[in-house]
């Protein structure tokens, strides 16, 4: 698929992203390049979005709008950031302004989605149990470590969700949030903190 830039286009830093490629592909009428996105970005939003605002249903709801609104933005997109610190940014705006709505109950960290692409167990730890107590003993850490996380303020908590579970960098956590890169590792730094007292039980279980 040919797609058309301007000559300050062509000279955009983002250009090397293949997945700002795609988006631009889709800009440009191959709707296979969006599904290629929605494939690969759908599950790990779904469960960043769940780890946000632990509702099953509401996270469902909430990536599809966040693709919606990916969809509504091909026709005039312009990459500003890396494809997926922009997606996360419209996932953690979506899902703030659902927390500030409402508020929702705990659910199973155990409970799959349901979604058009089947079922999408929430990924909290790898599930390589060898015994049922301990495997009762990773399950009941995981709890802690959401329940820990959970508390955490806003921001500091959407930092460890990027940091921990996406494994993205500081730069592009700082551009998802809108902060600059060090106040980005004050903010981690602050929630290492608060995650280590909170959790101070569980590190004299492992000892």
């Amino acid at each position: 698929m040919v797609f058309f830039l301007s000559a300050e286009d062509k000279s955009n830093p983002y250009l090397s992203d293949p997945d700002v490629l795609l988006m631009l592909e889709f800009q440009g009428g191959n709707k296979a390049s969006f599904e290629a996105l929605m494939h690969k970005y759908f599950p790990r939003l779904l469960n960043f979005i769940y780890r946000y605002v632990s509702d099953r249903e509401t996270a469902e709801d909430l990536t599809q709008e966040v693709f919606i609104r990916v969809y509504k933005s091909g026709p005039h997109y312009r990459p500003q950031s890396k494809f997926q610190t922009w997606l996360f940014t419209i996932a953690r705006n979506l899902s703030l302004n659902e927390l500030r709505r409402n508020k929702h109950k705990a659910v199973s960290l155990d409970e799959a989605y349901s979604t058009e692409k089947g079922k999408i167990k929430p990924q909290w730890e790898d599930p390589n149990s060898v015994s049922p107590d301990e495997d009762m003993l990773r399950r009941e850490k995981a709890a802690a470590v959401k329940a820990a996380i959970d508390s955490l303020p806003e921001s500091q908590r959407v930092a460890v969700l990027l940091r921990r579970y996406e494994q993205f960098s500081y730069e592009e956590i700082a551009q998802t949030m809108k902060l600059s890169s060090k106040a980005v590792k004050s903010l981690l730094s602050r929630a290492k903190e608060n995650l280590k007292a909170k959790l101070a039980g569980w590190a004299k279980t492992a000892d």
